[in-house]
């Protein structure tokens, strides 16, 4: 019999949002966790390594419950973009992102003590070029601090400056929420309803 008490290791209040939205009933928890990565490793495997490294270390903290652990990161020119430090870097950030496409990957791992289940969501996103003006008003009036590549699509950012995405809307935002669903339901046997 598995636990359907569920656990959201994230304090993306955007993750939350979106679980939810999704019509499941959480409890949210942070754990100090360093986020290093292998330096060799492929960009695109860092999302979902961290994730899982993240759920080892809640493992340790709990019984049976479900824990959803998660990361985003934003990769443009095999550079990952993490959060941005300051408003310098997130100036800089948006300014290497203006004009061109990038992939927002997405790791996300979901376990209890008999299954963990990973994975890993791309979207690819295309900025259109950005004024300065722009980039500036945004990283002023915005919170660019907390988001890898210093923006948020689901923003005043994400209406004026994203020409197009091919993938889910949702992985860029920080979940891809489909796909969570369908493993909460199907294989930890978790209802939102």
């Amino acid at each position: 019999m598995h636990s359907n008490k569920l656990i959201l290791g994230s304090q993306s209040p955007r993750r939350q949002v979106l679980l939810e939205n999704a019509g499941f009933q959480f409890e949210v928890k942070s754990i100090d966790h360093d986020e290093v990565f292998p330096q060799d490793m492929p960009p695109e495997d860092v999302a979902e390594y961290l994730a899982i490294e993240k759920n080892r270390a809640f493992r340790e903290q709990l019984n049976d419950e479900i824990v959803i652990t998660a990361d985003t990161v934003v990769i443009s020119k095999e550079r990952i973009l993490g959060k941005p430090k300051d408003k310098v870097e997130a100036i800089n950030m948006l300014s290497a992102l203006s004009g061109i496409s990038h992939s927002v990957v997405t790791g996300v791992c979901i376990s209890n003590n008999q299954n963990r289940h990973s994975f890993s969501s791309t979207t690819e996103v295309k900025i259109k070029t950005l004024s300065i003006k722009e980039i500036d008003y945004y990283v002023s009036k915005y919170e660019s601090f907390d988001k890898a590549g210093a923006y948020g699509i689901q923003e005043w950012f994400g209406l004026i400056a994203v020409e197009w995405i091919k993938g889910s809307f949702y992985n860029v935002v920080g979940l891809p929420i489909h796909k969570v669903y369908t493993i909460l339901t199907e294989e930890f046997s978790v209802s939102p309803y």
